[in-house]
């Protein structure tokens, strides 16, 4: 083959992958119309529900304490432990607390005697005012002896009652040492199972500016709540017995129960928004549940049944039809009112319905010509769009 020959195939094989490469890009998407999204009104039960977050804890909770500053000896309770109302769980050192209780004891005998010396003391100025005032009757001693031994005799009553309160003060010191001796051995103050131990063998607790904490004890886990806060623009449809359903992430295929058992007063402002903590009590028999979990609360505010009911998209739908119409329709509706747009052959008409209760993804409709089962247009779906082209080929 000549070479010129060669040289315009060649060009003409590199002009008519050009060509072809262009097709591939050239072109629109054909345009469909999309049919019409249809649902159906139902006739069945609807539930309005509040929607909020919570924390598990128990109903009653006791952090146990020291009064007393020392050196851990013993502990007689663990994580988990149950305990009994009484029951010893842990002991301080108590051998400073028994040194210095008989420190006091010595203190308090030591007082008495003194008493006893100063009451002696009392009778024997007493004897000697009496023989001095006989004397002076007999003008065997003066003035100035009757009356010392008059103001000796007052002393002494007066050094009496000194030793007497040094007994009573002495005795006080000893029940304080007794008390502090007691508060050494920790007890358990309610019957429950301990969810916190904070301190361990060795450690040294002060307690000279307020208790520490040695162990969290819950009452009883059987019987849990869930403390959540609902916004203020829903607590007004909170009350006391409303039904609550929940879960937790750890078992994300169970749905517990429980009730609302409070609303508290108090308020909350958490980034501006005003919340108020509700209180809902949860049966825990199985002990399936376990404090500090997070709960994802429904709490059931309405409930109805035999209602007709349309999913919310249904009332959110507006066709694509120009503002003129659309504003035609809706200058015919009053505030509490909504449209439901039915098919009408390759058209839709509408349906004028008032709203009931909301849930969360169906809406009751109340209106005339409402029917079970009647065909309502929803939202079109969303469907990935796919290019078509008109011509060309395709090599890959």
């Amino acid at each position: 083959m000549p070479r010129h020959s060669k040289t315009i195939l060649i060009s003409l094989i590199v002009v008519l992958l050009l060509g072809v490469t262009m097709l591939q890009f050239i072109g629109t998407d054909s345009a469909e119309s999309p049919a019409l999204n249809l649902g159906k009104i139902k006739l069945g039960s609807l539930k309005s529900e509040v929607s909020a977050t919570g924390t598990l804890s128990p109903v009653i909770t006791v952090q146990v304490g020291s009064q007393v500053s020392g050196t851990i000896q013993h502990l007689y309770a663990d994580f988990n432990s149950e305990v009994k109302k009484g029951e010893i769980i842990a002991q301080i050192d108590s051998a400073i607390f028994k040194a210095k209780l008989a420190e006091a004891e010595a203190d308090v005998l030591s007082s008495k005697a003194a008493r006893d010396k100063a009451q002696v003391q009392v009778k024997q100025s007493k004897n000697t005012l009496d023989r001095t005032t006989g004397l002076f009757k007999k003008k065997l001693v003066s003035d100035s002896e009757l009356d010392e031994a008059r103001y000796n005799h007052q002393e002494a009553i007066a050094e009496h009652r000194v030793k007497e309160a040094a007994v009573v003060q002495a005795e006080a010191v000893r029940q304080r040492e007794q008390v502090n001796l007691a508060y050494s051995s920790i007890y358990a103050p309610i019957d429950g199972v301990v969810i916190s131990r904070d301190v361990d063998v060795g450690q040294t607790v002060a307690a000279s500016l307020q208790a520490p904490t040695l162990f969290t004890i819950a009452r009883d886990l059987a019987q849990m709540q869930i403390e959540t806060d609902v916004d203020e623009a829903f607590i007004g449809k909170i009350e006391e017995q409303q039904p609550v359903t929940f879960t937790v992430f750890a078992y994300p295929e169970r749905m517990f129960k429980g009730r609302v058992s409070q609303v508290r007063l108090q308020p909350k402002v958490e980034a501006g928004v005003v919340k108020y903590n509700c209180i809902i009590q949860v049966d825990n028999t199985d002990l399936a549940l376990k404090p500090g979990m997070t709960a994802t609360v429904a709490i059931e505010v309405e409930n109805k049944d035999s209602v007709f009911k349309v999913p919310n998209a249904a009332l959110r739908f507006v066709p694509d039809w120009p503002a003129e119409r659309l504003k035609k329709i809706r200058s015919k509706l009053n505030s509490s009112e909504a449209i439901l747009w039915l098919p009408d052959g390759e058209d839709m008409t509408t349906l004028k319905v008032s709203t009931g209760i909301v849930g969360e993804k169906e809406t009751e409709v109340i209106g005339d010509g409402l029917q079970q089962d009647m065909a309502i247009v929803l939202p079109p779906k969303r469907v990935e769009a796919k290019r078509k082209r008109r011509f060309g080929l395709s090599l890959f």
